[in-house]
């Protein structure tokens, strides 16, 4: 979760929901959504940001992935809170410059923006805040506005953001 103040954005927190003690898919489904809406009611967003299905070769996997992301975009829709998702790639891209980098490169990109003091032990727990980030460097721009060759024409395009 990030905070937007005008042009600034700031790290509020980064959790993961542990449901492995759960045997039951659907009672996953219900802890996703409590947990959504605990999030909203303590935090009172303005929007979220989710990364979108992608394909995989495991269809019971994809679905059940699916399904936690829809529980999640309906506690965002049940507070009226817009809702919108991201390619992994564009995430990836839009956070490192490449679309293709690893979990480990998105984290450490992500602790240097945010200037969080740990990289978690499970880097799963930096793709919500990947997502909340990609959205807020996306607001207000056509999708796919940007593209880049590389490292070097990424810092070009985006001075701003790097950190010297």
């Amino acid at each position: 979760m990030i905070k937007v103040v005008g042009n600034t954005m700031t790290f509020v927190q980064m959790n993961e929901l542990d449901l492995r003690k759960y045997d039951d898919h659907y009672v996953k489904l219900r802890k996703i959504f409590e947990r959504t809406l605990e999030l909203i009611e303590t935090h009172n967003p303005d929007e979220i940001a989710l990364e979108a299905p992608f394909f995989g070769k495991n269809v019971q996997s994809m679905l059940k992935l699916g399904r936690a992301q829809g529980v999640a975009m309906a506690a965002g829709l049940s507070r009226d809170i817009p809702v919108t998702e991201y390619a992994p790639r564009r995430i990836k891209q839009s956070i490192t410059g490449k679309g293709t980098a690893s979990k480990e490169q998105v984290a450490a990109m992500l602790q240097s923006l945010l200037g969080f003091k740990e990289l978690p032990k499970n880097l799963d727990m930096t793709d919500g805040l990947a997502a909340a980030v990609c959205h807020f460097f996306s607001s207000g721009k056509e999708a796919g506005s940007k593209s880049y060759t590389g490292w070097e024409s990424f810092v070009k395009q985006n001075e701003k953001r790097v950190v010297k």
